[in-house]
């Protein structure tokens, strides 16, 4: 007989080639801005165990990614300052992604709440333009000047997700405990400019961005970046802490059937 590829496979042969990649470094083009939002919304957005930081900063990247063998895509960010226990980090609203296989291995090995968008950078000499495009919406963009350069920067940060299985019971219940993972992402840049731009939030049912308004814009910058991750389970958090939260991570399409009944 010959080879049942849909059959199980040996020990030697299982990989998880989402881990292989970010256990590497993976470069990227990335546009990011950060900037001071509303304290009282940040405070609202995050599920507990979570609080907010000392600052409240919110971080929106758009970023070209370059994976091991060329494989590009188009990949983004949008989260909150916050703090687990006595650790500061981040906590991510939204991961949009251009592949499935990027959404997906995201989505199932670390709890990152990752989903499927059309993702555009575009440069014209030093005129940049970004946006995230999610199911005919338009939910956020950083367009604007580059007037010079930086030296490059090394950091590392700590991001927080919940790897949660929503339950077949209902919506108001899910498949056990959810776990919290702490994701350690290291990066370096080789080069780095500086954006005189702006971020513009757009409206979205399903990814309600603009409710985290740009109250002070801190920074704007455009540089080639590898980053290394490094992530580890915890601990649990009790479900009924994450259950008013799940729909951060998965789309109610109910709300765009009502969108004519709201006008």
């Amino acid at each position: 007989m010959s080879n049942i590829r849909y059959g199980p496979r040996s020990k030697e042969s299982i990989r998880n080639r989402e881990l292989e990649a970010t256990g590497r470094e993976t470069w990227s083009d990335s546009l990011e801005a950060v900037y001071e939002t509303d304290p009282d919304v940040i405070a609202a957005v995050l599920p507990p165990p979570l609080k907010p930081g000392p600052e409240p900063l919110v971080r929106l990247n758009i970023s070209t990614v370059t994976m091991p063998g060329d494989l590009i895509f188009g990949a983004g960010w949008f989260g909150v300052q916050a703090c687990h226990d006595d650790v500061l980090g981040e906590y991510p609203l939204l991961m949009p992604m251009t592949t499935e296989q990027a959404t997906v291995g995201g989505r199932e090995t670390f709890g990152e709440p990752k989903k499927i968008a059309e993702i555009k950078a575009e440069r014209e000499g030093n005129e940049i333009h970004s946006t995230i495009k999610r199911l005919g919406f338009t939910v956020a963009e950083i367009k604007g000047e580059i007037i010079g350069e930086r030296d490059p920067v090394s950091n590392e940060r700590i991001d927080f997700y919940f790897k949660l299985l929503p339950s077949p019971e209902g919506p108001t219940k899910l498949d056990g405990d959810p776990f919290i993972v702490h994701s350690k992402k290291s990066s370096r840049e080789r080069k780095a400019e500086v954006v005189e731009g702006e971020v513009i939030l757009g409206d979205s049912p399903l990814d309600p961005l603009s409710d985290l308004p740009v109250k002070k814009l801190v920074s704007i910058n455009l540089s080639q970046r590898a980053t290394v991750v490094s992530a580890r389970t915890v601990g649990t958090v009790p479900a009924e802490n994450l259950i008013p939260f799940v729909h951060q991570r998965y789309d109610d399409l109910s709300v765009l059937g009502n969108k004519d009944d709201d006008e």
